[in-house]
């Protein structure tokens, strides 16, 4: 059973870029190749699955760009980023990027094959949703790596006397011995090994070389992790006795998740939705940034605000302004939390804080509210997933969606049942939405479908708090949308070979982007030249 973080799974990263699932995720998986080689990478040969999402995508979407980011120790949320390609070149690092069959089974597959002149790794690694990643494979060894713990890898043959050894070190939450092409001792910890524990390491003859692999989530996962529930079923009967609303269950679960102070997790929270109301700010005075279909929609919209040229409903008009809002500071390559996607950015702080803006409400009610909306994300996340890619946008917006309905509920003052109500009543309207973004880019018809995820939010939660019956408990619910994920075609999960996508418009649009960065690339080759 995977046990999810508000803070890893549901709410970041604090990024750059069009899309978490290939631009933060990865950047994570090139950190992990920069110290998989210690930092000296000449060669890199990037393989692409043509079966899978990223033979399509990879360049469009910011896969490109976060990988190559990555391998030069960036961080996702680096102003640096779109310069990415001249990074490269600075750094001498020469890199082959070929679409063919690797068997991947996973649409969002890397593989990664990494040399200087001493050495050379390989690396498979999955992008699984939300900027999370799976690294599964090392020189041809199976493994199962996060990014939310130390690594040491100390590559040696097996013996009892170095694996007594190693097992021994208190500071060491588990061993493993990893068997491939290259066998390695795979140390996890929850800090970073002593530099006098790794002399002692590397005094032993069989060991041929010692890498570190630096964690890349914020929140660690230790030995023996446990939560004290998982579903809501279980979150139900643990809060029996306790009577908790929906934002102090997230306190509980969140704490003792990362084994952090309810303090610690309120202050993490706080911080984030300062980010995020600095984004909506930044991208009400007008973004700007070529590399894009839609220009900055929300100044329309705000002006016809003002003026009184829309029909009235100031919180659902409040909402929509700020979901435009963050997703054109999104698609201008500025600072946004992952929530819980880059694609899907807009519809759970744009309906949170629009909706408490309009309302006149505090900060710390907006903070009440992302709690108990990351919260719902964390069964979301644990039972199904966030990837567009291996669920359509049912799972990104869709999901967004059902925990900003959770959320208005607690702007609202209502229960926990409410509060779980309007999310399943959410999500439930959700099912079967498909990925298909034009001409490539994570624009459209993504700011409209994290509008309607918003906008849906907010009627479920007024149908919740009206004690509409939802019929379908959420658990139910979030289990449907995982089944409803796996039967969609694979043509309509971000691929960009189905819906919207192949439309003869979407196609013009493609083709003369397609033009204007062959040019921009001519100019750039000459002038290095």
């Amino acid at each position: 059973m995977s046990y999810p973080s508000i803070f890893n799974d549901v709410l970041g990263p604090v990024m750059r870029g069009p899309s978490s699932s290939h631009c933060a995720a990865s950047l994570r998986i090139g950190r992990i190749c920069r110290d998989l080689m210690g930092g000296q990478i000449e060669e890199v040969l990037v393989e692409y699955d043509p079966n899978g999402s990223l033979a399509t995508t990879h360049k469009s979407q910011g896969s490109d760009m976060g990988l190559f980011s990555g391998l030069l120790g960036w961080e996702a949320d680096d102003e640096r980023l779109q310069h990415y390609q001249q990074g490269v070149l600075d750094a001498g690092i020469d890199i082959d990027i070929q679409i063919r069959e690797i068997g991947a089974t996973h649409p969002n597959t890397y593989q990664l094959t990494l040399s200087n002149s001493e050495e050379t790794h390989q690396l498979i690694a999955l992008s699984i949703g939300g900027g999370m990643i799976e690294v599964i494979e090392i020189d041809g060894a199976a493994v199962h790596m996060a990014g939310d713990f130390w690594e040491t890898l100390v590559y040696a043959k097996k013996g009892k006397e170095l694996e007594t050894f190693l097992a021994s070190l208190s500071a060491v939450d588990d061993i493993l011995f990893c068997e491939g092409d290259q066998h390695f001792f795979r140390l996890k910890s929850q800090t970073a090994l002593a530099p006098v524990l790794l002399e002692e390491i590397a005094q032993w003859p069989q060991v041929e070389a010692i890498k570190h692999i630096a964690p890349v989530l914020p929140i660690l996962s230790r030995k023996d992790l446990a939560v004290p529930f998982i579903s809501c079923a279980e979150m139900l009967a643990y809060n029996e006795s306790r009577q908790l609303k929906l934002w102090q269950l997230a306190l509980a679960y969140e704490s003792e998740r990362g084994n952090i102070s309810e303090e610690e997790v309120w202050e993490k929270m706080t911080e984030l939705v300062g980010i995020m109301r600095t984004s909506i700010e930044y991208g009400l005075l007008g973004t700007q940034y070529k590399d894009r279909i839609l220009g900055p929609q929300s100044l329309g919209f705000q002006e016809k605000m003002t003026d009184n040229g829309l029909i009235r409903n100031q919180v659902l008009n409040q909402i929509i302004l700020y979901v435009s809002a963050m997703m054109e500071v999104k698609s201008a390559m500025g600072v946004i939390v992952a929530a819980p996607t880059a694609g899907a950015c807009g519809a759970l702080p744009g309906a949170i804080l629009g909706a408490a803006s309009a309302m006149n409400l505090s900060e710390e009610a907006s903070i009440k509210a992302m709690l108990a909306a990351g919260m719902i994300g964390v069964f979301i996340s644990a039972h199904a997933t966030f990837a567009a890619e291996v669920g359509g946008c049912q799972a990104e917006t869709g999901s967004g969606g059902g925990m900003a309905a959770a959320g208005i509920v607690e702007l609202a003052g209502g229960s926990l049942e409410q509060a779980l109500a309007a999310a399943s009543m959410a999500l439930q309207n959700s099912l079967g939405v498909i990925c298909d973004p034009v001409a490539n880019r994570v624009e459209a018809p993504c700011l409209g479908r994290n509008v309607m995820a918003a906008s849906n939010a907010l009627s479920c939660a007024n149908m919740a708090l009206a004690a509409y019956d939802p019929l379908i408990p959420l658990d139910q619910v979030i289990d449907t949308m995982n089944e409803v994920g796996e039967r969609m075609a694979h043509e309509l999960r971000c691929t960009s070979l189905g819906g919207l996508s192949i439309t003869p418009a979407s196609k013009a649009i493609e083709a003369r982007l397609a033009d204007q960065e062959h040019l921009q690339e001519t100019a750039r080759k000459f002038k290095i030249c």
